[in-house]
């Protein structure tokens, strides 16, 4: 995507420098992370200055490079080991973070030098993926449409294109007159701050609007279909993503309008049997309790903005039941949320790879 006439990709590295952008500045500021170390890129994690499935897993990759690059000869595999269980702790739910790391210690086990390759691969092949996925997905896409969204999947998500937007994207580029719902998405408000500011920089009409609106507008007919990203996808088809994606979905059902996923297969866990066994990540309260935004002097300012003294509950995702899902968009193509389909295409993507 290009910022101010550049092209820039979400997260890369400069020779021991993992290099981000900055999203908890965002839309307000844009801003480049140089994160210099593996514990560096591991708070860049933990602290959300990146987010998003496919970012997370590339962004957890370079740090697994770094820690090789980092580590002493004499305690070389020892040093690398550790650094991967810190890596791995930084963010729990997401799949994309442990697919990442394992192949790039497998690489750093071998040499410092395959490690980094294999970290710019992994990134590669993301950005790929998400480019692919747009193409699958610009297919439903009929001209016209009105579509909703929640969080972020867009390319600041993943490397390049991300993946629920990535179809928006295609469709808008080749013509399609297309309106898209962006529910706010507390309390983060990754949408209202992060999908909204990539629209508007690629010129994609679009709204705001509050996270409870969703219902309405479905009643009223406004929305044609709903593509949200995933965290992970467990074995049977049910998916984790931001919280409150559950709800739309649950909605989607009951209007009849079709709730897709969009997802690279790296996002799939053949080791997760089913949605009730993916770990949900709890966050602090204080984001729920605090906003970040511009004062009337321009100034980046927190803010309290709920009962003084109350404490607040922050599970950071929910988990979308399979039966909810009209269809799975991965790079290879679209597919049933069920496990036999979910199964067959992650064994012909491992016997390809091989």
């Amino acid at each position: 995507m290009k910022v101010n006439n550049k092209q820039y990709r979400t997260v890369w590295i400069e020779g021991n420098d993992v290099c981000m952008i900055e999203q908890n500045l965002l839309p307000f500021e844009f801003h480049i992370y140089h994160a210099k170390t593996y514990k560096d890129t591991c708070g860049a994690i933990k602290t959300m200055i990146v987010r998003g499935a496919g970012a997370l897993g590339t962004t957890a990759g370079y740090a697994m490079a770094q820690a090789s690059m980092e580590a002493p000869e004499n305690k070389y595999s020892e040093f690398i080991s550790q650094a991967k269980s810190e890596i791995e702790s930084a963010r729990p739910t997401a799949q994309n973070l442990f697919y990442a790391v394992e192949r790039v210690y497998n690489a750093a086990c071998i040499s410092k030098e395959k490690a980094v390759a294999e970290a710019k691969k992994v990134a590669d092949e993301d950005a790929l993926a998400s480019r692919k996925i747009g193409e699958y997905g610009n297919t439903l896409i009929k001209d016209g449409f009105n579509i909703l969204t929640h969080c972020n999947a867009g390319w600041l998500a993943f490397v390049d294109y991300g993946t629920a937007l990535s179809p928006i994207y295609t469709a808008h580029h080749t013509g399609k007159k297309i309106f898209v719902y962006v529910d706010e998405t507390r309390p983060r408000s990754q949408g209202a701050r992060l999908t909204a500011w990539e629209l508007k920089n690629e010129n994609v009409p679009h709204a705001i609007i509050p996270d409870n609106a969703g219902a309405f507008l479905m009643s009223q007919g406004k929305v044609n279909m709903i593509i949200t990203g995933a965290d992970r996808i467990a074995r049977n088809g049910d998916t984790a993503n931001k919280i409150g994606t559950l709800e739309k979905a649950i909605v989607a059902k009951h209007f009849r309008i079709p709730f897709y996923v969009a997802a690279p297969t790296s996002t799939i866990d053949l080791n997760c049997p089913m949605g009730k066994d993916i770990p949900i990540e709890h966050r602090s309260e204080e984001e729920v309790l605090y906003q970040t935004g511009l004062d009337k002097n321009g100034n980046l300012v927190e803010i309290l903005v709920c009962s003084p003294g109350s404490n607040a509950i922050n599970p950071a995702f929910d988990v979308t039941p399979a039966e909810f899902i009209t269809g799975i968009i991965t790079e290879k193509g679209i597919i049933s949320a069920s496990e036999k389909d979910i199964t067959s295409l992650i064994t012909d993507v491992t016997q390809n790879n091989k």
